[in-house]
């Protein structure tokens, strides 16, 4: 008989985090069950994964004005106060329910997103790994060009009249929805992270 899912987890406690991607409409948005002993660098993929980001471009977790990021990615030395994100746990850095902290994605197109510690509870057998368990809305693609680069993509694709739209329609490899999500693929793409 199984007792454990995942018995290489050893976290007591599960973080029920909203993470919301700020500046775009329609707002995208994850819910995600997180074990507390989860470093850093590892939310940065599970965030990734569940939103649909491709891991392409440089981040940064902004919390009670201390900056945690990947050391290897600061090849320029340009953040000397930048704390090593394999260092610390989600337990460690993000406070009770309530708590808000942000996360960069991609320096130059800025995707901000705000992360909510919207519950903490005992881990079970059911929920001791990072899974995403709601959302909605679909991530912009790479390299849009931030929030108004995706404004315009969302409104030229969506416009076989647009000027742009063929450009855009061959850019994105065919069209875009942006009210799909798909908790299933965004599931098996962090499964992929155990």
């Amino acid at each position: 008989m199984v007792t454990s899912l995942n018995p290489s987890t050893s976290a007591n406690r599960i973080f029920h985090l909203r993470v919301e991607l700020l500046y775009v409409e329609p707002l995208v948005w994850r819910r995600l069950w997180v074990p507390e002993t989860v470093k850093l660098k590892k939310l940065d993929r599970i965030i990734q994964e569940s939103m649909g980001w491709t891991n392409s471009h440089l981040h940064a977790f902004n919390i009670e004005g201390k900056r945690y990021g990947s050391q290897e990615q600061d090849d320029w030395g340009m953040d000397p106060n930048l704390l090593d994100e394999k260092r610390y746990a989600i337990r460690d850095v993000l406070g009770g329910v309530g708590f808000e902290c942000s996360y960069v994605y991609d320096f130059g197109d800025d995707w901000m997103h705000r992360i909510i510690v919207e519950r903490i509870e005992d881990a079970t057998a059911l929920n001791n790994w990072a899974m995403c368990v709601a959302g909605e809305n679909a991530c912009p693609p790479e390299d849009v060009g931030g929030p108004p680069g995706y404004e315009m993509f969302r409104e030229s694709i969506a416009d076989k009249s647009h000027p742009e739209y063929a450009d855009y329609w061959t850019w994105n490899g065919g069209p875009f929805e942006p009210a799909a999500f798909d908790m299933n693929l965004a599931n098996k793409r962090i499964k992929k992270l155990r």
